[in-house]
Formats: C-alpha cells, structure tokens, sequence
C-alpha cells in the first residue's frame, strides 16, 4: 500500500523506543523495540505502512525498473503449459497454466490424450479475490469420486478443507475448519476421511476422523500427541492398504497404523518412541518397510511383518556419509532417496537385494521422484534439473535401466549453452572442506571483476540442491556469479554434517558461509566486496549473523522472512513452534544455551558500525517467523548512527512466510530482489 505521492522524498522511518526488559540467565536486556510484537496495536501497523512506503519509492527510482525485471523472468517462462500426465487407476491426472493466470488448473481424463477434459480444481477461480491463496492438501479418494482439498487465504497455514464430488464437480457441504498441512486420506471404502488439526501454537497434534456427510462437530478424536514439541501427520500408504500417522520432533518419532480398509478400528504403534530414535513405516505388499536411524547415524532400512511390525530385520546396511533421507515401496522394488558428498541420488532396491542408482547427470544436480500413484508400476516417473539443466520429466524402466525424456520445462529467450556450472570447496576455519556451486555466463571473466551472489541456508539438515531458476538470468546476463553455498547444520553431506551446524556448534553454519565468500574471492569468481549474502527464513539468520560477523566480507545482503531474534522467541514457549526449535537450536531460558545463542542471534549482535546494504522482508501473518523479528532487526539496525547504509524492509500485510502467492507475484517479488542487488552492486550487461 501506498501511502504517499511517489514525488514526495521519504526519510526513512525511525521507530519509536520504549521501555522494555527481557530477564534472561544472561543479565537483563534492553528491548526498546519489543512493542512491535503487538500485531493488534495501531502503531506498530502504522509503522509497517511506513517502511513498505518508504521501500516502495526506493525501488520505483532504481534502475533498471521493477518492470524491466519482471519482464525479463517471464519471458522465460512459457506461461501456458502442462505438467505430464500421470495415470492413477482409470484417470489420468495432469496440472496445466494458462497465460495471465496466476495459479494452477488441476485435471484429469480417461486418457493421456484427453487428460486436460475434466477440470476437477481450478485454484484461480478458487482464489477469486482473495489478496492471498495457497493450495493445502489435495487427496484422491480410492474410487476416484472424491477430492479433499484445503486452501489457506491469508498466510497464517491454518487451512479450511472441502469434499468435492468429482462426479459432478460440486463441493459437499462437509466443510472442516482450522486443520493443518499435516495432510488427510480417505478409507477405502470412500465413507471416512482423516484430517489433522492444529494446536492453539500451530503445531499439528491431533488425527480426526471424519464421516463424509456428517458436521464436523462429529468428527471422531483418533490420535493425539500432548508432547509439544513432536508434529503429527498422517499419509496414505502407496499400496492403499495402510493410513500411517507419524508423530515426529527433530530426534525422535513414532508411528501409528490404521487399516484403510477397517477405518473404525484403533491405530496400532508401530514401535514405542525411544529418545532419539527416528523411524517411518511403510507399507511393501508382503511386509513393512521401515528407515530408521537405530544404530545407523545415517540411517539404514530394515521390514517388519505385518503382524509385529516392531520386529526389524535389517534389509539395507547403514554406510558412514550416504544419509539415507526418504523410501517409497513399490510392488517390485524399493525407492531409496540418499545423499551422499553433496549430491542427491535415487537407488532401486529388489527383494533378492540387488540394487542399482538410477544415473541422470554428470554435473551436480537435484533428482527425486515425480508422481507415482501406481502401485504396480514397473515404470518410475522422476524429474531432475541442475543450474543449467531445466527441469526434466524422465521416465525410467527399472528392468531395462533406461531413462526415456518425457518433458523438458520450455525455457524462452534464453540460449542454455552459454552458461556453466561448477562445484568447488571452501576451506573453513577448521580445515573442513564446504561444498559451493557456481554458476555463470560463459563470457563472465574468472578474474575477480565480477559481482556474485552467494546464497545460504544450513539449518534442520535441509540440503539444498543446485537447481534451476529461470530469475538467475537477469543477473548472470549482467555479469554476475551465482553461487550456493552447503554450510554444516544442512543435510548435504551426511547426518554428522548437519550436527556439525546445530546446537552448540551453530556458529559453524556461520563461519562456513563466510569461508564461502572470502574463497569465492581469493578465487576471482567475486570481486573483493562485490557479494551479495542471500537468504531466508533460517537463511536469514545465517544472513543476519554473517554481516554481524563478518561485515566487510558483503558489499549487500538480502534476509528474507528472517529468524533474527533468535534468544526473545525461543525464550518464549507460547508462540507457534518454539518448543520443537529447542531442539534445533536450544533452550535459552537456561545454560549453555543461553551465553551461546546469545553469542550468535543477529538481533542482540547489532552494533555501532557500517553493514552491508539490505534488503529484508516479511509477512504479517507468517506463523513461522513472525514479522516483528525483522521489524525489531530493521529498527535496531536503524537506529547505529555509524550504520549509513541503505536499508529497505518490505512487510506482505496479507501474506505469510511464503511471500506473496501466484507466480505473478511472486516473480515481481524476485524483481524486487533483483532491482536491490544490481543496485547496491552495480555492473554492465555482457
């Protein structure tokens, strides 16, 4: 919202100081900037108005414009397309975009060739008006007569789901309010559907069991966890036999199996939870198949009969550095989903137990499976993309060992041969080797000119794979590096990588980052205060922390949704999430935790000195990372009279910790990022 002419020159805003004291185990601290916290007080809406108004007129006066940018990003895309089609039962289902459309159409037909006759979901006529609106769960029932879905219309994650008739396309009246992204499945006898719910903190705890036609007053309590710090989620098994709930916190899990076909009778617990065993079942025809961590830091893969399935015997050995992350049980083989040196992989497993990986690339890239739905199948659908490669539907013939291109995403105006890919390795402060990949135009000098982008994450053993982005382009085509960085705390190189970056050792994620930076100097892929730091949500903490640390190593940073106020929030157990994050990061309402989150949170580290040029932003209502946490850093960051450089806070007032919804927004948004960095470091189109 503007609340100014643009011909109007705008300070930037000041928020106001008042009194407030934290009591912590590490002294009494000043937060004059706590009254943000208030959502529901004018003044601090007000505030956000100011700053969205003020980084509005910055970013109408940059060049090159928002417009321009927006532009470039989507004319690489070719805006009426459609996904694969992929047979489930006597349907074929398939996804389609329609120029000028911001959302997805979901179809299906009684063939390949005809599979966009049925529109069964249209998320555009579904958003209709509505400022924000995100697609939750979207469940087939087993006679293919049914679709529960669930949408979100304003970023808070809180979800309302329908029943649609797919015979007529019109949606019961069943409607379930407040459940959760924890997923849903329906019995085989397409009577019951099971939903999760949410928690007054947001945390899915409870299974509900709902009889389609019935109110939701009387939906039937089937499972819940009291322990908060565990989330709950429920799936349907690929063999349709099983409906698996799973209750998990970052160390430990359990599992609960219902009969689909007997949905009245009680889940059985799989196996007890044990402190710091992880475990997920699933189902393979003639047994169970279970991923666990128990006596396996990488985790191995034993079965369990049907009638005891918390008798494990092993099926795949657990290997030192190949994590072992994800299974999918077929009729005939076993999918195995690893990472191993920075590199994801997809391994077939048969019951003889002989295995083979299914190769796609030589240059590192992302993998992982497509839509299967079919049981059956002796076909596996997969895609896999890298930063040079659009993504690619394959289909692989797990007999034969062949892989046959279905689709290769269309990518416009873009000449995909002038670019390269690269993957070196930093040295870190303790001698650990950090995997970075690079990616650039082929005309961009490895002579230490060149501006670069260095992007982030390293928390919750997310690894992050080198991918495809067709927004990259508007900066490789003007000169810049792109690199990503794999900081210890993400999962890429095994489960001792990501305890390595977590706890008592997060600063790790920290000084690998700033590693990253100083080689990608000493390296001449960046020039010297040419890099831009990216992140977002636990990237943002890791923004926020490096230009703390290491300011003179960043000519700009971009902290998007960032989790900066780290020791305020997990000090506090009633706001959404906190009790589960101890976990990851620690409870600081005691020591050691206190003195070492407090050591590293970019909020209580801000002081009197030059940073970087940034670019922050948030949604109101973002039940993750809650706006004011940038709001207080922007305001603190704000008020050093020796910081000089630009910032700019941009707040979503109808979003969440997804930004705003819609590919058209969310590409101007991307401009938005784009138009910051190529000001802040300017170059010259090659």
């Amino acid at each position: 919202m503007t609340l100014y002419p643009d011909d109007v020159k705008l300070n930037a805003p000041i928020a106001p100081r008042q009194e407030h004291v934290w009591k912590r185990p590490t002294g009494d601290i000043q937060d004059p900037w706590a009254w943000l916290r208030n959502k529901n007080d004018p003044n601090t809406i007000a505030y956000l108005d100011e700053e969205n108004a003020y980084a509005h007129q910055w970013f109408a006066q940059s060049e090159p414009s928002i417009n321009t940018l927006f532009e470039e990003i989507k004319s690489r895309v070719q805006e009426t397309d459609m996904s694969v089609p992929t047979q489930h039962g006597p349907w074929w289902y398939v996804s389609k975009t329609i120029e000028g459309m911001a959302y997805a159409m979901h179809c299906r037909g009684l063939s390949k060739e005809t599979a966009t006759e049925h529109t069964i979901l249209d998320e555009n006529a579904e958003a209709g008006e509505e400022e924000y609106f995100s697609l939750g769960v979207a469940e087939i029932s087993a006679d293919h007569s049914l679709l529960a879905w669930s949408y979100d219309i304003d970023g808070s994650e809180q979800y309302c789901m329908r029943i649609r008739n797919l015979v007529d396309g019109k949606d019961l009246p069943d409607t379930l309010h407040d459940t959760s992204y924890g997923g849903a499945a329906f019995s085989n006898n397409n009577e019951y559907l099971f939903y999760v719910v949410n928690d007054e903190a947001l945390r899915p705890f409870r299974v509900m069991r709902h009889r389609i036609g019935e109110p939701q007053s009387s939906d039937v309590l089937v499972y819940e966890d009291l322990d908060e710090r565990f989330f709950v989620g429920l799936g349907l098994t690929r063999s349709s036999n099983y409906i698996i709930i799973e209750s998990a916190c970052r160390t430990t899990s359990e599992a609960h199996i219902i009969d689909a076909h007997s949905p009245l009778t009680p889940p059985i617990c799989a196996r007890p939870r044990e402190e710091g065993l992880e475990y997920s079942i699933d189902d393979w025809g003639t047994s169970f198949v279970v991923l666990t961590n128990l006596e396996a830091e990488d985790f191995c893969v034993h079965t369990a009969p049907h009638n005891a399935p918390g008798n494990w015997s092993i099926l795949i050995e657990h290997i030192s550095g190949r994590r072992i992350t994800d299974i999918n049980p077929f009729q005939k083989f076993l999918v195995v989903y690893e990472w191993q040196d920075a590199q994801p992989r997809i391994r077939l497993v048969f019951p003889d137990s002989s295995q083979h990986v299914v190769a796609v690339l030589n240059e590192p890239h992302d993998v992982e499976l497509e839509s299967n739905p079919e049981w059956t199948t002796q076909t596996l659908r997969i895609q896999y993309q890298s930063l040079i490669t659009p993504n690619t539907v394959a289909e692989y013939d797990v007999v034969e060992k062949s892989l046959k291109t279905l689709k290769q995403t269309v990518v416009p105006n873009v000449d995909l041969s002038q670019y390269v890919a690269t993957r070196e390795w930093a040295t870190s402060h303790d001698g650990t080797s950090v995997p970075i990949d690079i990616v650039r135009h082929r005309d961009t000098l490895q002579d230490g000119s060149a501006p670069a982008v260095l992007y982030g994450y390293g928390s919750y053993e997310i690894s992050i794979a080198p991918h495809f982005s067709v927004t990259r382009f508007s900066l490789l085509d003007r000169g810049w590096v792109w690199a990503i960085t794999h900081p210890r705390g993400g999962g890429e190189m095994g489960r001792r990588w990501y305890l390595g970056g977590q706890l008592l050792t997060k600063r790790n994620t920290f000084l690998d980052t700033i590693a990253s930076a100083e080689h990608l100097v000493a390296n001449k892929w960046a020039r010297t205060g040419g890099i831009a730091l990216y992140g977002g949500s636990a990237g943002g903490l890791l923004v926020g922390a490096c230009i703390n640390m290491a300011p003179h190593v960043f000519g700009a940073a971009v902290a998007a949704v960032p989790f900066v106020d780290v020791v305020s929030t997990m000090s506090d157990p009633t706001l959404p999430l906190t009790v589960t994050e101890w976990e990851e990061w620690g409870d600081p309402r005691s020591e050691p935790w206190a003195s070492y989150m407090l050591s590293y949170s970019p909020y209580d580290n801000v002081e009197d000195k030059k940073y970087p040029p940034l670019y922050v932003t948030a949604g109101l209502n973002d039940p993750r990372v809650s706006y004011h946490e940038p709001a207080k850093w922007v305001a603190k960051l704000r008020s050093m009279q020796n910081n000089t450089s630009d910032i700019f806070f941009r707040c979503e007032m109808g979003a969440g910790h997804g930004g705003p919804s819609g590919r058209y927004e969310h590409w101007r948004d991307e401009a938005h990022t784009i138009a910051f960095m190529l000001q802040q470091l300017p170059t010259h189109s090659i």
